[in-house]
């Protein structure tokens, strides 16, 4: 039998973008009791009311019922976007690890999961206006990321079915930047050893402005926001979630004092192709297919239901973002240590 809820928020991939950004607002917020990070490594960093347990979601041996007896909600974050090259390991992490989250919330009796789908779980969408969260989840097939994303939209379906007294909610955001994450993204897009410095206007004089390439970000704190704010509610289902103006080449070559040149959208694929074939460029040409069919998104549903606004617009979030990377901006969590690399 479990006990009865201690108003605690466990949150899985708690060390990561969004996760640091989460238990920041939660441990600031009077209306949480407590709070448990999961992380595979436990960080030095210790922000109020919270505790840390070190878990690997996609260790079959990992007791998540445990962890999660006598939460008030579990926000599911864990997400791991490497290796590209085998898609296997990140099934078993994303979705196997996924789906024993679902489960242990249940066993659990956990009366709220909250969880990160995302835009790359819509199937490919239209560029001139934006879709509501009734557009279809069915991903882009040949991208890893969405095909993963989908797959736990439909895991969530059968869920919902089986387990009705539980409220879940699906967050659906756009590319989430902050600072913090500037270096571990850069690792994870751009590899390793790509020089921040490079973004900068003097270095980068033409940037490629390749058709389809119009996209929308999000700061990760106004991401979080509405997580907390679901917390505090009685809302489900999913959220899409975004800042304006929607980022194409032109908005960009502005942000970045450079200018837009068009290129063909075969010939870029195919440089990102020949790199990630060498394993010069983690981001995969799949990833960068789907990316160019990615559906707008409207917010209106996260306004109305959930109050949602986000306090910074998509061009402050890529100038923070870039600042970042210049300086090998970093967390004090091991998914967002800083290197400044060139």
């Amino acid at each position: 039998m479990n006990r009865e809820s201690d108003g605690r928020i466990v949150i899985t991939g708690a060390t990561g973008n969004v996760g640091t950004s989460l238990v920041r607002l939660l441990a600031e917020d009077p209306q949480v009791g407590r709070i448990r990070g999961l992380a595979r490594r436990v960080p030095d960093w210790t922000p109020a009311k919270t505790e840390w347990t070190a878990v690997d979601v996609g260790d079959e041996e990992a007791d998540l019922v445990k962890e999660f007896e006598g939460a008030r909600a579990v926000v599911h974050l864990a997400w791991a976007f490497q290796p590209t090259h085998d898609p296997a390991v990140t099934w078993r992490t994303n979705v196997l690890g996924g789906m024993r989250v679902f489960e242990a919330v249940a066993a659990a009796k956990v009366p709220t999961l909250v969880h990160t789908s995302s835009v790359g779980a819509y199937s490919p969408g239209p560029k001139g206006r934006a879709v509501d969260e009734s557009w279809p989840t069915h991903g882009w097939p040949d991208a890893a990321y969405c095909r993963e994303k989908a797959y736990l939209e439909r895991a969530l379906d059968s869920f919902e079915h089986e387990h009705p007294g539980v409220r879940v909610v699906r967050m659906r955001p756009a590319f989430l930047f902050k600072r913090e994450s500037a270096s571990e993204q850069r690792r994870i897009f751009g590899g390793r050893f790509l020089p921040g410095p490079l973004a900068r206007p003097e270095l980068l004089p033409f940037l490629p402005d390749i058709p389809g390439l119009k996209v929308q970000a999000l700061h990760t704190d106004d991401a979080a926001e509405a997580y907390r704010l679901a917390l505090h509610t009685d809302a489900h289902g999913a959220f899409n979630l975004a800042a304006e103006p929607p980022v194409d080449a032109a908005l960009l070559s502005e942000v970045m004092g450079s200018r837009a040149v068009r290129l063909p959208r075969v010939a870029a694929r195919s440089a990102v192709a020949a790199a990630w074939n060498l394993r010069l460029l983690p981001a995969s040409p799949h990833l960068f297919d789907a990316v160019l069919r990615l559906p707008l998104m409207d917010c209106t549903k996260a306004r109305a239901e959930l109050g949602w606004r986000p306090e910074r617009t998509s061009v402050e979030v890529l100038e923070e973002f870039l600042s970042g990377m210049r300086q090998g901006a970093g967390e004090e969590t091991e998914p967002l240590r800083g290197r400044k690399v060139g």
